[in-house]
Protein backbone atom coordinates (compact mmCIF):
# COMPACT_ATOMS: atom_id res chain seq x y z
CA UNK A 1 0.00 0.00 0.00
CA UNK A 2 1.46 3.08 -1.19
CA UNK A 3 1.91 6.20 1.47
CA UNK A 4 -0.93 8.26 -0.14
CA UNK A 5 -3.47 5.06 -0.08
CA UNK A 6 -2.23 4.56 3.64
CA UNK A 7 -3.08 8.10 4.71
CA UNK A 8 -6.73 8.26 2.93
CA UNK A 9 -7.89 4.88 4.06
CA UNK A 10 -6.15 6.25 7.88
CA UNK A 11 -8.25 9.14 7.64
CA UNK A 12 -11.51 7.83 6.49
CA UNK A 13 -11.20 5.24 9.05
CA UNK A 14 -10.44 7.82 11.76
CA UNK A 15 -13.60 10.20 10.47
CA UNK A 16 -16.15 6.85 10.47
CA UNK A 17 -15.35 5.94 14.25
CA UNK A 18 -16.09 9.06 15.17
CA UNK A 19 -13.53 9.96 18.16
CA UNK A 20 -13.21 13.31 19.91
CA UNK A 21 -11.97 16.00 17.81
CA UNK A 22 -8.84 16.56 19.72
CA UNK A 23 -8.23 13.01 19.40
CA UNK A 24 -8.86 13.16 15.93
CA UNK A 25 -6.40 15.86 14.99
CA UNK A 26 -3.76 14.36 17.64
CA UNK A 27 -4.23 11.29 15.42
CA UNK A 28 -3.18 12.76 11.88
CA UNK A 29 -0.83 14.97 13.22
CA UNK A 30 1.53 11.94 14.73
CA UNK A 31 1.07 10.24 11.31
CA UNK A 32 2.31 13.02 9.47
CA UNK A 33 5.00 13.54 11.46
CA UNK A 34 5.92 9.58 11.28
CA UNK A 35 6.31 10.19 7.52
CA UNK A 36 8.09 13.23 7.35
CA UNK A 37 10.89 11.41 8.79
CA UNK A 38 13.85 10.84 6.69
CA UNK A 39 14.81 7.13 7.65
CA UNK A 40 12.58 5.30 5.45
CA UNK A 41 10.49 2.48 7.47
CA UNK A 42 8.12 -0.39 7.10
CA UNK A 43 4.38 1.07 6.89
CA UNK A 44 2.14 -0.90 8.90
CA UNK A 45 -1.52 -2.20 7.76
CA UNK A 46 -3.78 -0.65 10.05
CA UNK A 47 -7.51 -0.91 8.42
CA UNK A 48 -9.65 0.30 11.31
CA UNK A 49 -7.19 0.09 13.95
CA UNK A 50 -6.41 3.00 15.04
CA UNK A 51 -2.98 3.14 16.34
CA UNK A 52 -2.56 6.37 18.49
CA UNK A 53 1.48 6.35 18.70
CA UNK A 54 3.51 5.48 15.45
CA UNK A 55 6.69 2.92 15.66
CA UNK A 56 4.54 -0.52 16.13
CA UNK A 57 5.88 -3.83 14.55
CA UNK A 58 8.61 -5.57 14.42
CA UNK A 59 10.56 -2.32 14.18
CA UNK A 60 9.80 -1.63 17.94
CA UNK A 61 11.12 -4.08 19.91
CA UNK A 62 10.70 -1.92 23.29
CA UNK A 63 6.88 -2.19 23.17
CA UNK A 64 6.23 -4.66 25.74
CA UNK A 65 8.41 -2.97 28.13
CA UNK A 66 6.53 0.31 27.48
CA UNK A 67 3.32 -0.53 28.44
CA UNK A 68 4.45 -3.58 31.14
CA UNK A 69 3.19 -1.58 34.71
CA UNK A 70 6.97 -0.34 35.80
CA UNK A 71 5.59 -0.99 39.87
CA UNK A 72 4.96 -4.34 38.96
CA UNK A 73 8.36 -5.16 37.60
CA UNK A 74 9.33 -3.06 40.75
CA UNK A 75 7.72 -5.83 42.98
CA UNK A 76 8.85 -8.94 40.71
CA UNK A 77 12.33 -7.77 41.17
CA UNK A 78 12.54 -8.13 44.67
CA UNK A 79 11.32 -11.84 44.73
CA UNK A 80 13.32 -14.45 44.77
CA UNK A 81 11.91 -17.13 42.95
CA UNK A 82 11.51 -20.03 44.02
CA UNK A 83 11.15 -24.12 41.85
CA UNK A 84 9.62 -23.69 38.55
CA UNK A 85 8.86 -19.38 39.41
CA UNK A 86 10.33 -17.04 37.04
CA UNK A 87 13.88 -15.19 37.84
CA UNK A 88 14.26 -11.22 37.32
CA UNK A 89 14.10 -12.07 33.27
CA UNK A 90 11.22 -14.00 33.08
CA UNK A 91 12.49 -17.22 32.83
CA UNK A 92 11.58 -19.97 35.72
CA UNK A 93 14.25 -23.03 36.30
CA UNK A 94 12.86 -25.52 33.93
CA UNK A 95 13.62 -22.74 30.80
CA UNK A 96 10.58 -21.89 30.04
CA UNK A 97 9.57 -17.94 29.55
CA UNK A 98 6.94 -16.45 31.43
CA UNK A 99 5.07 -13.44 30.08
CA UNK A 100 3.08 -11.73 32.53
CA UNK A 101 -0.38 -10.50 31.89
CA UNK A 102 -0.09 -6.89 30.48
CA UNK A 103 -1.13 -4.20 32.30
CA UNK A 104 -0.65 -0.13 31.07
CA UNK A 105 0.65 2.50 33.06
CA UNK A 106 -0.70 3.76 36.13
CA UNK A 107 -1.11 7.71 35.26
CA UNK A 108 -0.12 8.56 38.87
CA UNK A 109 3.48 6.92 38.53
CA UNK A 110 4.12 8.95 35.70
CA UNK A 111 4.51 7.02 33.20
CA UNK A 112 3.35 7.52 29.50
CA UNK A 113 3.56 4.99 26.79
CA UNK A 114 3.37 4.80 23.25
CA UNK A 115 -0.10 2.63 22.15
CA UNK A 116 -0.64 -0.14 20.03
CA UNK A 117 -4.49 -0.61 19.19
CA UNK A 118 -5.79 -2.64 21.35
CA UNK A 119 -9.28 -4.26 22.94
CA UNK A 120 -9.84 -5.24 26.33
CA UNK A 121 -12.02 -8.62 26.72
CA UNK A 122 -12.59 -10.92 29.36
CA UNK A 123 -10.16 -8.93 31.81
CA UNK A 124 -7.36 -9.64 28.96
CA UNK A 125 -5.68 -7.36 26.78
CA UNK A 126 -5.44 -7.86 23.02
CA UNK A 127 -3.48 -6.11 20.63
CA UNK A 128 -2.73 -5.68 17.26
CA UNK A 129 -2.00 -9.37 15.52
CA UNK A 130 0.90 -10.35 13.34
CA UNK A 131 -1.29 -11.95 11.71
CA UNK A 132 -3.54 -10.25 8.47
CA UNK A 133 -6.16 -10.43 6.71
CA UNK A 134 -7.59 -8.53 3.89
CA UNK A 135 -11.18 -7.24 4.33
CA UNK A 136 -12.65 -9.42 1.02
CA UNK A 137 -11.49 -12.53 3.31
CA UNK A 138 -13.13 -11.11 6.55
CA UNK A 139 -16.78 -12.10 6.57
CA UNK A 140 -15.60 -15.70 5.91
CA UNK A 141 -14.16 -15.80 8.92
CA UNK A 142 -16.18 -13.96 11.28
CA UNK A 143 -17.74 -16.11 14.42
CA UNK A 144 -19.77 -15.14 16.71
CA UNK A 145 -20.51 -11.45 17.53
CA UNK A 146 -18.44 -10.92 21.57
CA UNK A 147 -20.10 -7.33 22.06
CA UNK A 148 -19.42 -3.82 21.00
CA UNK A 149 -16.13 -1.74 21.89
CA UNK A 150 -16.19 1.69 23.20
CA UNK A 151 -12.83 4.14 22.74
CA UNK A 152 -12.10 6.31 25.11
CA UNK A 153 -8.41 4.48 26.07
CA UNK A 154 -5.27 6.95 25.46
CA UNK A 155 -1.88 7.28 26.79
CA UNK A 156 -3.13 9.16 29.60
CA UNK A 157 -5.75 6.43 30.53
CA UNK A 158 -5.47 5.01 34.05
CA UNK A 159 -6.16 1.18 35.27
CA UNK A 160 -10.12 1.89 35.95
CA UNK A 161 -10.47 2.96 32.22
CA UNK A 162 -9.88 -0.97 31.21
CA UNK A 163 -13.08 -2.42 31.77
CA UNK A 164 -14.65 -4.53 29.01
CA UNK A 165 -14.18 -3.76 25.48
CA UNK A 166 -12.95 -0.69 25.98
CA UNK A 167 -10.47 -0.07 23.51
CA UNK A 168 -8.27 2.37 21.01
CA UNK A 169 -9.48 2.02 18.64
CA UNK A 170 -13.34 3.71 18.33
CA UNK A 171 -16.72 1.66 18.54
CA UNK A 172 -16.91 -1.37 16.58
CA UNK A 173 -17.69 -4.98 16.79
CA UNK A 174 -15.96 -7.88 17.75
CA UNK A 175 -16.16 -11.26 16.88
CA UNK A 176 -14.69 -14.62 17.34
CA UNK A 177 -12.62 -16.07 14.06
CA UNK A 178 -13.66 -19.20 12.94
CA UNK A 179 -10.65 -21.59 13.06
CA UNK A 180 -9.18 -20.03 16.11
CA UNK A 181 -10.00 -19.56 19.83
CA UNK A 182 -10.91 -16.62 21.16
CA UNK A 183 -9.17 -16.49 24.29
CA UNK A 184 -6.06 -16.50 21.64
CA UNK A 185 -7.31 -14.38 18.29
CA UNK A 186 -10.58 -12.02 18.23
CA UNK A 187 -12.07 -9.89 15.17
CA UNK A 188 -12.81 -6.45 14.58
CA UNK A 189 -15.10 -5.79 11.85
CA UNK A 190 -17.36 -3.33 10.34
CA UNK A 191 -18.98 -2.13 7.28
CA UNK A 192 -19.00 1.63 6.27
CA UNK A 193 -20.41 2.99 3.52
CA UNK A 194 -20.29 -0.34 1.79
CA UNK A 195 -16.82 -0.73 2.52
CA UNK A 196 -15.42 -3.33 4.94
CA UNK A 197 -12.98 -2.53 7.80
CA UNK A 198 -11.34 -5.74 9.57
CA UNK A 199 -8.56 -6.68 11.91
CA UNK A 200 -7.28 -9.57 14.46
CA UNK A 201 -6.38 -8.73 17.83
CA UNK A 202 -4.25 -11.37 19.60
CA UNK A 203 -3.98 -12.30 23.04
CA UNK A 204 -0.47 -13.17 23.77
CA UNK A 205 0.15 -12.14 27.56
CA UNK A 206 0.01 -13.83 30.91
CA UNK A 207 1.12 -17.23 29.45
CA UNK A 208 3.96 -19.69 29.56
CA UNK A 209 6.00 -20.78 27.07
CA UNK A 210 7.52 -23.74 27.31
CA UNK A 211 8.24 -24.43 23.74
CA UNK A 212 7.16 -22.91 20.15
CA UNK A 213 4.28 -24.95 20.49
CA UNK A 214 2.70 -22.69 22.91
CA UNK A 215 2.71 -19.95 20.40
CA UNK A 216 2.56 -20.65 16.80
CA UNK A 217 -0.01 -24.39 17.81
CA UNK A 218 -2.69 -21.50 18.41
CA UNK A 219 -2.03 -20.53 14.67
CA UNK A 220 -3.26 -23.71 13.74
CA UNK A 221 -0.43 -23.59 10.53
CA UNK A 222 -0.39 -27.83 10.09
CA UNK A 223 -1.74 -28.56 7.05
CA UNK A 224 -3.02 -25.45 6.55
CA UNK A 225 -0.47 -23.62 4.76
CA UNK A 226 -0.97 -22.77 0.92
CA UNK A 227 1.74 -20.52 -0.10
CA UNK A 228 4.73 -19.10 1.60
CA UNK A 229 6.73 -15.91 0.48
CA UNK A 230 9.78 -14.32 2.23
CA UNK A 231 10.94 -11.11 1.95
CA UNK A 232 14.35 -9.49 2.90
CA UNK A 233 15.67 -7.08 5.58
CA UNK A 234 16.38 -3.89 2.85
CA UNK A 235 13.07 -4.16 0.83
CA UNK A 236 10.93 -4.70 4.26
CA UNK A 237 12.73 -1.81 6.10
CA UNK A 238 11.39 0.59 3.33
CA UNK A 239 8.23 -1.08 2.51
CA UNK A 240 9.36 -2.08 -1.23
CA UNK A 241 6.91 -5.43 -0.72
CA UNK A 242 9.24 -7.12 -3.27
CA UNK A 243 8.28 -11.24 -2.32
CA UNK A 244 9.88 -13.72 -3.18
CA UNK A 245 7.94 -17.23 -3.92
CA UNK A 246 9.53 -19.87 -1.56
CA UNK A 247 9.66 -23.25 -3.43
CA UNK A 248 11.34 -25.39 -1.18
CA UNK A 249 8.55 -27.24 0.61
CA UNK A 250 11.12 -29.68 2.40
CA UNK A 251 13.06 -27.16 4.05
CA UNK A 252 9.56 -25.10 5.38
CA UNK A 253 8.23 -28.26 6.42
CA UNK A 254 11.62 -29.14 8.71
CA UNK A 255 11.76 -25.56 9.30
CA UNK A 256 7.98 -25.65 10.82
CA UNK A 257 8.18 -29.06 12.45
CA UNK A 258 11.42 -27.46 14.13
CA UNK A 259 9.57 -24.51 15.04
CA UNK A 260 7.12 -26.50 17.27
CA UNK A 261 9.52 -27.36 19.46
CA UNK A 262 11.88 -24.25 19.72
CA UNK A 263 13.43 -23.28 22.79
CA UNK A 264 11.71 -19.88 24.06
CA UNK A 265 14.27 -17.15 24.62
CA UNK A 266 13.62 -14.01 26.83
CA UNK A 267 13.77 -10.61 24.66
CA UNK A 268 14.44 -8.28 26.54
CA UNK A 269 18.74 -9.71 26.90
CA UNK A 270 18.91 -10.61 23.14
CA UNK A 271 17.15 -6.51 22.53
CA UNK A 272 19.76 -5.15 24.77
CA UNK A 273 22.45 -7.38 23.46
CA UNK A 274 21.53 -5.51 20.07
CA UNK A 275 19.85 -8.16 17.72
CA UNK A 276 17.43 -5.36 16.29
CA UNK A 277 20.87 -3.45 15.36
CA UNK A 278 21.69 -6.13 12.57
CA UNK A 279 20.10 -6.03 9.00
CA UNK A 280 20.96 -10.17 9.04
CA UNK A 281 17.01 -10.58 9.37
CA UNK A 282 14.61 -12.53 6.69
CA UNK A 283 10.62 -12.21 6.91
CA UNK A 284 8.50 -15.02 5.87
CA UNK A 285 5.08 -14.53 4.98
CA UNK A 286 2.68 -18.02 5.37
CA UNK A 287 -0.95 -17.57 3.15
CA UNK A 288 -3.21 -20.23 5.24
CA UNK A 289 -5.59 -21.95 3.42
CA UNK A 290 -8.56 -19.55 5.53
CA UNK A 291 -6.52 -16.45 3.23
CA UNK A 292 -5.39 -15.56 6.60
CA UNK A 293 -1.17 -14.48 6.41
CA UNK A 294 1.25 -15.53 9.03
CA UNK A 295 4.47 -13.01 9.63
CA UNK A 296 7.65 -14.58 10.69
CA UNK A 297 10.92 -12.84 11.24
CA UNK A 298 14.09 -14.30 11.17
CA UNK A 299 17.00 -13.45 12.79
CA UNK A 300 20.38 -14.57 11.49
CA UNK A 301 21.31 -16.12 14.79
CA UNK A 302 18.93 -18.98 14.46
CA UNK A 303 15.87 -17.09 16.11
CA UNK A 304 12.45 -16.31 15.24
CA UNK A 305 10.04 -13.97 16.48
CA UNK A 306 5.99 -13.59 16.14
CA UNK A 307 4.41 -10.35 16.61
CA UNK A 308 5.17 -8.17 19.92
CA UNK A 309 5.62 -11.33 22.20
CA UNK A 310 8.65 -10.84 24.29
CA UNK A 311 10.15 -14.01 23.44
CA UNK A 312 12.35 -14.97 20.59
CA UNK A 313 12.54 -18.97 19.85
CA UNK A 314 15.80 -20.72 19.18
CA UNK A 315 14.96 -23.25 16.35
CA UNK A 316 17.27 -26.48 15.80
CA UNK A 317 20.02 -25.10 13.80
CA UNK A 318 19.89 -27.84 10.87
CA UNK A 319 16.13 -26.98 9.75
CA UNK A 320 17.10 -23.43 10.31
CA UNK A 321 19.56 -23.09 8.27
CA UNK A 322 18.24 -25.04 5.58
CA UNK A 323 15.28 -22.78 5.43
CA UNK A 324 17.31 -19.35 5.80
CA UNK A 325 19.68 -21.01 2.82
CA UNK A 326 16.73 -21.59 0.61
CA UNK A 327 15.52 -17.66 0.90
CA UNK A 328 17.65 -16.63 -2.34
CA UNK A 329 16.50 -13.93 -5.20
Amino acid sequence: MKEDQFRTLYKKAVDSMKPGEEMKKELIDKLEQQQERKRPRKTVYIAASIVLAAGIGLAAPNIWQQLNDQSTQGQIAQVTPGPNQPDNSGINSSGSIVIPKLELPDTKSGVMADMIALVVYKDNIYTQSATRINAADAAALRGDKLGRTTGGIDEWSGKDKYIELASNIGETDIYSVKGYDSDFLIMSYSEINGEVFAELYEHTNGITVNSGADLFGKLNLEGRITSAQWENFDSWNNGQQQYTPLADDEALNGFLKALQAAKPLAAEPLIAQGIYDSEDRKVLYLQLEDNARVELTLFGQGLVRYGQAPVFFEVESGAFQQLWDSMKP
